[in-house]
């Protein structure tokens, strides 16, 4: 498979997960108690930590061809 197709696939992977983070994220806030301190933990965490369970697809997309 050549670069620009798993570039191409991983773009679409990381949109998918994206969405599916952001929502995740909103979810969880609606189900915590309101409070600007709890605001701030849950959308840093969340604004941080997306890319670290999307590195292994970042790492696939830029290796070298097979």
């Amino acid at each position: 498979m050549g670069p620009r197709t798993r570039r191409f696939i991983a773009m679409l992977g990381v949109l998918a997960f994206l969405t599916f983070w952001i929502w995740g994220a909103i979810a969880l806030r609606g189900v915590l108690p309101p409070g600007q301190l709890i605001d701030f933990v849950v959308y840093a965490v969340a604004g941080i930590g997306w890319g670290v369970p999307l590195y292994p697809l970042f790492k696939w997309a830029e290796r070298p061809r097979d």
